[in-house]
C-alpha cells in the first residue's frame, strides 16, 4: 500500500516538473517577425506621414534671409554668454506667441505646414521677402517600456521615427516580450488613445501607430512565460521540496 502511494506521488512530482518546463518553451510564432509576409509584395507606402504639432510641444523657429539684419527681431537669443534662439512652447490654446507677428496658432499642423504658415505672414505683410524658415521640435522623445533589452525615455532628433526604430534603440524585444500585442499610447491634446499593434503580422506597415509622434509611450507586455516565471521560483521550490521529499522515501524503502 505504501509502495503504491510513493508511486503515485512520484508522478505527480514527474507531471510538475514536465509542467514548469513546458511553461518555458518558445514556438517560431512567438518570436518571429511580419510572418505572414510574401516574396515581392508590395506594403502600403508609409512615407507620406507627417507628424503633427501637439500642444506642450516646445519649438526652435529660424528665419533668415539674404540679409540678416532685416531677421533679427525674429531671432531672439536668450541673454548669458550661451547666446541661444529663444524656444516657444504652443500653450493650451495652440498658439505660440512669436515678435513682431503675435500669436500663432500652429495645433494639429505639420512642420511643413507651419513653416509655409510663418513664410505667408512675413510676404503677406511685406515684413520679409523670400525668408526661409526652420522649425524643430525640441521635445520630441518617446518612452520605451517593458520587456525590452533597455527601457527608457529616447530623444529623437530626426523628424519621425518608427516603432520598428524606436524599439531598436531600446535593444530590441527579450524572449519574454509579447510581439502580438504591443501597446502604444498616444496623447494628442489631452486625449489618450490606446492602439495594439501585432508585430508578428506585415500589417505593422500599415497600422497608424508605426509611424510614433512625440511623446508617445510604447509597451511591451510580458508573455505567458515571463508571467509563469514570476511565480517560477516559489514553483521550483515546491517541486524541489517534492523531490526532497520522494527522495527521502526512497532512502527509507531501500533500507
Amino acid at each position: 500500500m505504501i509502495m503504491l502511494r510513493f508511486s503515485r506521488f512520484s508522478t505527480i512530482l514527474c507531471f510538475l516538473s514536465i509542467n514548469l518546463l513546458l511553461t518555458s518553451c518558445y514556438t517560431k510564432k512567438d518570436v518571429v517577425y511580419f510572418q505572414n509576409a510574401k516574396n515581392f509584395e508590395t506594403i502600403v507606402d508609409t512615407d507620406t506621414f507627417k507628424a503633427k504639432l501637439k500642444i506642450g510641444d516646445i519649438l526652435s523657429v529660424n528665419v533668415s534671409t539674404l540679409d540678416l539684419n532685416v531677421t533679427k527681431p525674429y531671432n531672439l537669443v536668450e541673454a548669458g554668454e550661451n547666446a541661444e534662439l529663444i524656444d516657444y512652447l504652443i500653450d493650451s490654446e495652440g498658439n505660440i506667441d512669436y515678435p513682431v507677428l503675435g500669436k500663432i496658432k500652429l495645433v494639429g499642423l505639420s512642420i511643413e505646414e507651419a513653416k509655409s504658415l510663418f513664410k505667408k505672414k512675413f510676404e503677406d505683410g511685406q515684413l520679409l521677402k523670400d525668408p526661409v524658415v526652420m522649425i524643430r521640435i525640441k521635445n520630441y522623445r518617446v518612452s520605451i517600456l517593458g520587456e525590452v533589452a533597455r527601457p527608457g525615455v529616447y530623444p529623437i532628433t530626426s523628424e519621425r521615427i518608427s516603432i520598428l526604430e524606436a524599439i531598436a534603440m531600446a535593444g530590441d524585444l527579450n524572449y519574454t516580450g509579447r510581439r502580438r500585442d504591443v501597446l502604444v499610447v498616444r496623447d494628442f491634446n489631452g486625449s489618450k488613445t490606446y492602439t495594439q499593434i501585432d508585430l508578428t503580422s506585415k500589417e505593422v506597415f500599415n497600422s497608424p501607430v508605426y509611424y510614433l509622434t512625440q511623446n508617445d509611450v510604447v509597451y511591451v507586455q510580458p508573455n505567458n512565460a515571463a508571467i509563469s516565471s514570476a511565480s517560477g521560483d516559489a514553483r521550483i521550490g515546491i517541486i524541489t521540496s517534492l523531490a526532497t521529499l520522494v527522495l527521502g522515501f526512497a532512502v527509507f524503502f531501500v533500507r
